[in-house]
């Protein structure tokens, strides 16, 4: 008999606790509030050894390459470092603070909030990570014999059946034909497993796309404002222009044509040349999810302007809402009839989101599709340099395009595993977004898809001037002083970018469903007092 091995995950919040008083010991508390740690600041390791602007070292501040100066990372920055240092507090000094631990709200992270990995999944790359288990009787009552199946079958398309070498730099030919195949079925367009470039997550996929499209500064890449951090971040690494396009908030975050045309006609009058156009589909931090009609009109657009699509999927499998459905921006150009030699697409997934939720595994993949063979050379050329994505995460990315069908043995369990995860994450999402409309001068839209909500915070102002006294952001003195309170680890909107004068912040539905209603109860009554204090 099959044994289960996957546990429920232990309640991290007592749902009745009151908030301790505050310990007269505060003084670590105090420090963190008041010594801002920018991410792109050398104070960050100011007391680390060797750090002195006097030291002899060969590497100064100054001499280092500056385009890592502009480079900023809001979702692992200065707030986030000022948790890092509660958290270690809070191990030594438990009554010093009002709160018990330190929630992370800040990053899309799914497993570090108790989500529990899919079990087909997991069985698949532990029989593949140690293949030894493939030949003892006790496996077959221990594991799925479709994951055993599985397991042989991708084992079989790996030279000496050697999960720990290097493979070939686009991936494992036989994983690359399993997401092929799961892009054609999602599409119902064929798919070349010869345009598959498996990478370590999304992350280096879009780094080599920018590798190959900025020479210098005068070349621009167009991105959503708010925006993932990661594309402003690599934009700066390889020294080109982020040109800025803003989603309009009030119409659910849309993306207007002709704020596009716009913000296109503006960077051409600064002789910037504009090469690609990102999209991020579902919303990352805004959670919209894109209308079919939208995506023909932005496909329309990048054809006549004659930019790369750059497709942001990694929330595919993240739609709540029932009058939306996730279409890949290939399928919708091939729909329109625009193939291989119409428009350049490229298009990025990842499996650490999603239902899966593998971050630490690495894994994911681009499609590039529409590029003549010399630019496809010299992007195999970009991959090569960095040998081959790990294999874990290669066969964790095949295994999430290719699930349990109906018929095999770990289907029920799989899609019942699935579904409640994206099930209470739609009531997450829900829960939280009604909650934060319910709050004096915030306004929240809804969480369409995707794993965050971006609500837009009317400050008073004498917030505003206390955070200028305090020579930080608006939203970030709100979200230091919501952390110093409660514990709950929540990204400045600052940190994606805003339209200028509005405030907003980033707060993730991934901490587990029994723990949301102690986070409302916690940020309702830190927003009250807030603004009970700062209220003009």
């Amino acid at each position: 008999m099959r044994r289960f091995v996957i546990g429920q995950a232990k309640n991290l919040i007592d749902q009745t606790r009151r908030p301790r008083p505050h310990h007269n010991n505060i003084r670590l508390l105090s420090l963190l509030a008041s010594d801002p740690i920018p991410v792109s600041s050398s104070r960050l390791f100011s007391d680390m050894p060797g750090s002195d602007s006097s030291s002899s070292l060969p590497v100064t501040i100054d001499s280092i390459n500056p385009n890592v100066l502009k480079c900023e990372y809001a979702v692992r920055g200065e707030i986030v470092n000022i948790a890092q240092k509660l958290q270690d507090d809070l191990k030594i000094n438990k009554d010093a603070y009002p709160f018990d631990e330190i929630i992370y709200c800040n990053i899309g992270n799914p497993q570090s909030l108790s989500q529990q990995p899919i079990t087909f999944f997991r069985e698949v790359l532990a029989l593949c990570s140690h293949t030894a288990l493939l030949d003892r009787d006790e496996t077959h009552a221990l594991f799925s014999a479709d994951s055993i199946a599985r397991a042989w079958k991708i084992l079989d398309q790996i030279p000496g059946k050697a999960t720990g070498a290097y493979s070939h730099s686009q991936g494992i030919k036989g994983l690359r034909d399993a997401i092929a195949a799961g892009i054609e079925a999602r599409d119902g367009f064929p798919a070349d497993p010869n345009d598959i470039f498996m990478t370590d997550g999304a992350s280096p996929g879009v780094h080599m796309m920018m590798q190959l499209l900025i020479s210098s500064e005068k070349d621009g890449i167009l991105c959503p404002i708010p925006q993932y951090p990661l594309y402003s971040a690599s934009i700066a690494l390889h020294g080109g222009s982020l040109v800025p396009y803003y989603l309009d908030e009030a119409s659910g975050w849309g993306l207007e044509i002709s704020e596009l045309k716009k913000q296109l006609e503006d960077a051409k009058s600064k002789g910037i040349t504009v090469r690609a156009l990102a999209v991020i589909n579902p919303g990352n931090p805004t959670g919209q999810v894109l209308s079919e009609e939208n995506q023909r009109d932005i496909v329309d657009f990048c054809k006549k302007e004659g930019l790369v699509l750059l497709a942001d999927e990694v929330y595919q499998e993240n739609v709540y809402v029932p009058d939306k459905k996730f279409h890949s921006f290939k399928k919708v150009a091939r729909s329109m009839g625009y193939g291989e030699k119409d428009i350049s697409l490229v298009s990025f997934q990842s499996i650490s989101k999603g239902y899966y939720g593998e971050c630490g595994k690495r894994g994911g993949y681009m499609e590039v599709t529409g590029f003549t063979s010399d630019v496809r050379e010299q992007i195999y050329k970009v991959a090569s340099v960095n040998l081959c994505s790990n294999i874990s995460g290669q066969i964790l990315a095949s295994l999430v395009m290719s699930p349990p069908k109906p018929g095999d043995e770990s289907y029920e369990s799989y899609i019942a595993e699935k579904e409640g995860i994206l099930s209470s994450m739609a009531r997450r999402a829900k829960t939280l977004e009604e909650a934060l409309n319910k709050l004096e001068g915030i306004t929240c839209n809804r969480a369409e898809g995707a794993m965050y909500l971006f609500p837009c915070i009317n400050l008073p102002q004498k917030a505003i001037a206390a955070a200028e006294a305090a020579k930080t952001a608006p939203d970030t003195f709100y979200c230091k002083r919501l952390l110093n309170a409660t514990g709950i680890v929540l990204v400045p909107g600052s940190g994606f970018r805003q339209v200028p004068g509005t405030w907003h912040f980033r707060c993730t539905i991934l901490p587990q469903e029994d723990k949301i209603p102690a986070i409302v109860n916690r940020l309702t009554e830190f927003h009250k007092s807030f603004m009970d204090e700062f209220r003009d």
